[in-house]
């Protein structure tokens, strides 16, 4: 990014961050006008008070993997967003309710203690046992499988591994559940995947509201609309002569008076009355108090000044007497005829008919909340922990049962964002869920990962039931979520929770699971990098990467993004060995001679060394390298801008892992005919992007880092594919590009003339300039971004 960014000087955690996260709650909770998402916003701030409080009593060390003064490493902890820690552990608190029906059950104080304590009693165990197994169980989070760890030793004869792992859990006993949550099935085992479980869908669509200006129009045309016709009505057949009307001209334009009131033509209401006329009339009287003690919403029929609220009010007095009407008041009734009749025609007549009969079906549509019922009661038969199979039959129009059940139109069908909400707990390859767009995102397929590598993970354990434990506390762990750390210190591993530590001799890894691991690691980078090409791999992706790479036996030096606000200015050995593996692989290439990459000086690195006694080996000659790249001498002030040229450096040499997948995966031969395509849909991305009008600093310079990645990713590509491909491709941007508004031509002109002029031979220099305006496109700056221009430009 650039220097407009607002950090000061000084490595560390700003507990500012936290401040302006409690406060941004605060204020939409004050603000908003939904009670779900001011419940939402009041449960945040609780939580951002709480790190807040810790931050300030010195209970939290932010920036550690253990920030919570006298918790294990292994205890899982609530963590908000940007890993701050709470203090809280999410196997604590509050007794669920589980576990308040099983305290009365046994008729026990309804403590977590005396819990974890009956299932080390020979009943407690014997129910761990069934449940083992059965695979009656469902783990939340991993504390909930230790207890059944605990039993499966036992029942093996392994008794000092099970004393052991006790010594280490009893004293914390009191404070987490170690036991998990009984369910009446065991989950499905199935090769799919899902984004939520039905549970998760039906809370999901239970929170669907129909937005009130939606019921108030209903209202109107399906209760009102009607009403006043028949007004209207009732007084036309009191008329003597023609339907009055208002003068129009040959164009249907209002003819008005001098003084600018249209003109009325036609005959005289309240002229004559049928013999039932005041019966009808008092009829529809009470009819509209019926209809409005039973609909509120819309005020429009009682404003005094609306012409059904007054043409109510000269009804009520004619039935009453019909001669208690002033002649100006039946002037009055006679103009509002006119206006109906001129706008909306005859009550009765063939237009007028055509018109209410359109409002009818609208207002008579189901509201999204009414057909969010409907899908509910379909799901709320299955497995609430589990996903579906099918998604058709959940999706159904409306059937005969259902309306009249929930008084919905046969054949009423499902609006497609209900549908989008359903598919989220749909069970099918994850190739299938990304063609349906229930996989969105790098992020996304990151969650639904666990569900795949687990049962991988798990393949090397012969025993069934310890092998369906461990996928499931796999799963439950994988959901931690990350702590902010410094001093490149290591997220916590599932080797380190001591219940999973205790069974890892009963692992094996064996052939056949290598295989396995090794086909679903290069299909899941084939599908991430296939499917969001213009994306980095995000960090949550790569820790799934990493459990595959080890189930397969590899060992590749994946690197994760690194934060510009907290960098230390150092680098691990890994992403030394990454960049040594991409400037081997692309030494020539397009990529290295439009980045300026020195393949032989990175090839040459070896100066790994240890700064901090828990770190990892760093390199300084390589981190130098990085400053040196991004035309910083080391001597300038700390700022967030001058970490992420640093980091983004580090992004260009080892590639962020594109070199190093594609080299051990062979991901080239998997994706060669489509390289050129990905480069297409990455420039793409990036003209979308920029033609956007982003008037905020900070979303703009986000956009910038975004592009200049996405852009990284298709030079990459590019220098993957024939020459004839990488011509076609830059004649197909230039007419794509000049398709594009002003604003995107302008930045990414330059951006594309500097790839034309490498790929034709060029070279551009240190600073990324070359001829006739051509620029190196790179998303940091300490200055202001060229592409940004003058601050006028940038407001246009």
């Amino acid at each position: 990014m650039s220097s407009d960014d607002r950090n000061g000087p000084g490595i560390g955690v700003d507990p500012a961050y936290a401040l302006r996260q409690l406060e941004r709650a605060l204020a939409t909770l004050r603000a908003h006008g939904e009670r779900t998402v001011r419940d939402r916003a009041a449960a945040k701030a609780r939580r951002w008070r709480k790190v807040l409080d810790g931050i300030i009593d010195g209970t939290l060390v932010v920036g550690s993997r253990r920030p919570v003064k006298d918790v294990p490493t292994w205890a899982t902890l609530e963590v908000v967003h940007g890993g701050f820690a709470t203090g809280s552990l999410l196997a604590g608190g509050p007794l669920r309710d589980h576990e308040i029906a099983l305290a009365r059950q046994l008729e026990v104080a309804p403590s977590r203690y005396a819990l974890n304590v009956h299932y080390l009693g020979d009943e407690g165990r014997a129910e761990l046992n069934r449940r083992l197994r059965s695979g009656c169980y469902r783990i939340d989070v991993p504390e909930e499988g230790a207890l059944l760890v605990v039993a499966w030793l036992i029942q093996r004869g392994e008794a000092d591994r099970a004393e052991a792992l006790l010594d280490t859990l009893a004293p914390f006993f009191d404070r987490l559940r170690f036991h998990p949550v009984p369910t009446a099935s065991p989950p499905v085992q199935s090769s799919s995947v899902r984004l939520q479980t039905v549970a998760e869908t039906v809370q999901q669509l239970d929170r669907v509201t129909t937005p009130v200006d939606v019921l108030k129009m209903n209202e109107a045309l399906g209760v009102w609309a009607p009403l006043y016709d028949e007004a209207v009505k009732l007084f036309l057949e009191t008329v003597k002569g023609e339907v009055p009307t208002l003068r129009t001209d040959a164009s249907g334009r209002l003819v008005r008076r001098e003084d600018g009131c249209p003109i009325i033509q036609g005959g005289w209401p309240c002229q004559l009355y049928p013999a039932d006329w005041g019966a009808r009339a008092g009829a529809l009287l009470e009819e509209y108090r019926e209809q409005r003690a039973r609909n509120q919403l819309c005020g429009k029929p009682d404003r005094p000044k609306e012409n059904f609220a007054r043409l109510r009010g000269y009804l009520e007095r004619c039935v009453r007497d019909p001669s208690a009407l002033s002649g100006r008041d039946v002037g009055m009734v006679r103009k509002i005829l006119a206006s109906f009749v001129t706008r909306h025609g005859v009550p009765g007549s063939a237009g007028l008919t055509a018109s209410r009969a359109k409002q009818t079906s609208v207002a008579a549509r189901p509201t999204y909340r009414a057909l969010a019922d409907v899908v509910i009661a379909r799901l709320q038969g299955r497995d609430g922990s589990g996903g579906i199979d099918a998604i058709d039959p959940v999706l159904a129009p409306v059937t005969v049962e259902e309306q009249r059940s929930f008084q919905i139109a046969t054949g009423s069908a499902v609006p497609r964002h209900l549908a989008h909400k359903v598919a989220r707990c749909l069970e099918a390859t994850a190739d299938e869920l990304v063609r349906r767009g229930v996989i969105g995102s790098a992020e996304t397929l990151a969650r639904v990962l666990p569900q795949m590598t687990s049962r991988i993970r798990a393949a090397g354990i012969a025993d069934p039931d310890l092998r369906r434990l461990y996928a499931a506390v796999y799963t439950s762990f994988r959901r931690r979520r990350s702590l902010l750390l410094l001093n490149l210190e290591s997220q916590v591993r599932l080797e380190e929770l001591p219940w999973v530590s205790a069974i890892d001799a009963f692992r094996t890894d064996s052939p056949d699971a290598k295989e396995i691991g090794r086909r679903t690691l290069r299909e899941v980078a084939a599908l991430a990098v296939g499917s969001f090409p213009q994306t980095i791999v995000p960090n949550k992706l790569l820790r799934e990467l990493r459990a595959l790479i080890r189930s397969s036996g590899l060992d590749l030096p994946v690197v994760d993004e690194l934060a510009a606000d907290i960098f230390m200015g150092e680098f691990s050995g890994k992403y030394v060995e990454a960049a040594k593996i991409a400037a081997r692989l692309l030494s020539g290439t397009l990529y290295a001679r439009y980045y300026g990459v020195p393949c032989d000086l990175v090839q040459r690195i070896d100066d790994l060394s240890k700064r901090y006694r828990h770190s990892a080996a760093s390199s300084a000659e390589f981190a130098a390298l990085c400053g040196s790249l991004a035309r910083l001498d080391g001597k300038g002030r700390w700022s967030v801008a001058r970490n992420g040229a640093i980091i983004e450096q580090q992004q260009v040499l080892t590639t962020h892992n594109l070199a190093v997948l594609f080299d051990a995966l062979d991901l080239e031969a998997a994706l060669s005919p489509r390289l050129a395509s990905l480069a297409d849909a990455c420039f793409r991305w990036v003209c979308r992007k920029q033609a956007m009008k982003v008037a905020e600093w900070k979303p703009q310079l986000r956009a910038l880092k975004n592009c200049a990645y996405a852009w990284r990713q298709m030079v990459f590509f590019l220098s993957l594919v024939e020459q004839a491909e990488l011509q076609a491709f830059l004649r197909s941007a230039e007419a794509h590009l000049s398709g594009q508004n002003e604003r995107a031509r302008a930045r990414l002109g330059p951006a594309l003339a500097g790839l034309r002029h490498v790929a034709s031979g060029g070279e551009l220099d240190a600073d990324g300039r070359g001829p006739r305006g051509a620029r190196r496109f790179l998303g940091w700056s300490t200055g202001r971004h060229w592409m940004l221009g003058s601050r006028s430009e940038t407001d246009r």
